[in-house]
């Protein structure tokens, strides 16, 4: 179920912050200074504002537009390296070959249509492009981890890391051939 953005102060809060190390992510995403980032699901701006920072330019996709105003309003002065698409990642296809680093942080298992939004994000990533995916533990099993990885493998894209831990599920791909 899709956080409603009435509830966005659970998405972005100080025990939050102080529970998850969002560089520590960012590192395992590889998101460098020179990346362009997709970044799916990016409600209030949890992460978004930490991407915009560190990456070269961050294309936000987000449904809801309650959390696209409220994610206005936290970028600020990065608001220029941000493009915030208000459309859900299964129906917008209008990136290809375009991002380095396809970011989903606790938002796959809430997208309807996974299997075209998944062609979609395979589409927008350029060849050796990555796609970092975590999800919650408490929503999503680790055999419903295997089939999103699956179904991103179907697509060309090669594991090149898998952990599960108490809190999260994480998988990182990287696109080897052209889809």
């Amino acid at each position: 179920m899709v956080c409603p953005h009435w509830l966005s102060f659970i998405l972005y809060n100080p025990l939050r912050k102080l529970s998850t190390d969002r560089h520590a992510v960012l590192r395992d995403s590889r998101v460098n200074s020179e990346s362009v980032v997709m970044e799916v699901g990016a409600g209030n701006g949890f992460f978004t504002e930490v991407l915009a920072e560190h990456a070269q330019f961050v294309y936000a996709v987000e449904l809801q537009e309650g959390m696209v105003r409220k994610l206005k309003r936290r970028l600020g002065r990065l608001a220029d390296k941000v493009s915030i698409i208000r459309d859900t990642i299964a129906a917008y296809d209008g990136l290809e070959e375009t991002v380095d680093v396809g970011f989903l942080y606790y938002a796959f298992h809430e997208v309807d249509d996974q299997d075209r939004a998944a062609g979609n994000i395979v589409k927008a990533l350029k060849q050796g492009g990555i796609l970092v995916i975590y999800e919650p533990t408490v929503e999503v099993s680790s055999r419903t981890m295997d089939k999103t990885v699956g179904m991103f493998e179907r697509r060309g894209m090669v594991p090149e890391k898998r952990k599960d831990g108490l809190f999260s599920r994480f998988a990182r791909l990287r696109k080897m051939k052209d889809n």
